[in-house]
């Protein structure tokens, strides 16, 4: 998520427009057309909500009503939307609090209710897990690019989902979105500085955890990866 270069910037004026097509059509009483247009922004973002989605409730099912509920948020609220903010800002601030609201919600659900275990194993949603894991594990943009074993990838898996929530999101955004802390903290609403002490935090623990799993030394992948540009 390179914020300088010309392709982001392409895609972020596109958002805009089809943002400001979407409010006119609205504004006119025409919602077909704008449910119609609005569907653009739908297929630009869907993917890359739902891997931040997946990264905060770990679970796949629930991921994807989240990112439902976060578009149609969007929509109903797209009178709200005003430009000096980019969509995608914009859009993934009402993502991750729906997220949080959810894990909320879960919480106090799990107070009440006795653990009957839990199934282990792949499911329908591995090929997203193993897309996201790779991609951390890695450092690359996609799994083609990845050369380390499913166990490898499963590790950092675990170890991800054992981190608080906080720290999950801002190493996510950042080593797997690509944010900078700047946009990092656009997106999750933290100041850039407490941005830059939940990476810190967050590596520090997953090179911990894995060094555990494995019992041995620090993983290499996550040696020296403190990406806190602005």
């Amino acid at each position: 998520m390179a914020g300088t270069s010309p392709a982001h910037t392409a895609a972020r004026e596109a958002d805009a427009a089809a943002a400001r097509t979407v409010k006119a059509f609205q504004a006119d009483g025409q919602h077909a057309e704008a449910r119609d247009r609005f569907s653009e922004l739908v297929a630009r973002h869907q993917r890359r909500a739902g891997r931040i989605a997946y990264h905060y409730l770990r679970d796949g099912a629930e991921a994807d009503e989240a990112v439902q509920d976060a578009f149609v948020k969007a929509y109903s609220h797209l009178s709200t939307f005003r430009e000096e903010l980019p969509f995608d800002v914009w859009f993934t601030r009402i993502l991750i609090n729906g997220c949080l609201d959810r894990i909320k919600a879960r919480t106090r659900r799990e107070r009440w209710l006795v653990p009957m275990g839990r199934v282990t194993g792949a499911s329908e949603h591995a090929p997203a897990e193993r897309d996201l894991t790779a991609r951390v594990a890695s450092g690359g943009p996609s799994p083609e690019d990845s050369v380390l074993s499913r166990e490898r990838r499963r590790q950092i898996a675990d170890a991800l989902a054992r981190l608080p929530a906080r720290q999950r999101a801002v190493f996510v955004l950042s080593h797997v979105e690509g944010c900078t802390s700047r946009e990092v903290s656009a997106l999750t609403g933290l100041n850039e500085s407490t941005v830059r002490v939940h990476l810190f935090r967050a590596i520090r623990k997953l090179r911990t955890l894995l060094a555990a799993d494995r019992g041995t030394a620090a993983p290499a992948e996550l040696k020296g990866k403190r990406r806190v540009t602005s």
